[in-house]
Parts: structure tokens; C-alpha cells; sequence
């Protein structure tokens, strides 16, 4: 299992982790900028557990990312 989490407040719609893993992000067309499918939003952080085959394509997600908001965890 694993854990994704991610400050959307900071994200600039960069479109890196769409990329890198499309099956669990998507871009906001109301204000451009990512998120993270069926995650729960708490206190301005969105996280949401996931399976292990999950963790490469959001590890890569991550390491794309430019403003360094996403991280992803093995729990």
C-alpha cells in the first residue's frame, strides 16, 4: 500500500504529473490545476491510498514535479 499526498495551493498547473501517471491525475479546467483522483482533501493537503502498482508512475510524478508538492510514501 501506498500514500500520495499533494498541495494543490501551490501546484502551477505544470501538467508533469498528468504525464507521468494520467491514470490517477487530471488537470482542473476551472482553474489549471492538477488533481489527484479520489483523494481526500484535509487542511489544504489532498491524500489518497493506493495499491503498490501504483507507486512507480506517482514516484515519477513526483520527481517531475518542479514546485516538489507531491510525495509518496510505502506504508
Amino acid at each position: 500500500m501506498i500514500v500520495v499526498s499533494y498541495k494543490r495551493k501551490k501546484c502551477i498547473g505544470c501538467n508533469y504529473c498528468v504525464e507521468q501517471a494520467a491514470e490517477y491525475w487530471r488537470m482542473s479546467k476551472k482553474d489549471g490545476k492538477c488533481v489527484l483522483l479520489g483523494a481526500i482533501e484535509k487542511k489544504g493537503i489532498l491524500t489518497k491510498r493506493m495499491e503498490n502498482e501504483a507507486f512507480e508512475p506517482n514516484e515519477a510524478a513526483a520527481k517531475a514535479c518542479p514546485v516538489n508538492i507531491i510525495k509518496v510514501k510505502q506504508i
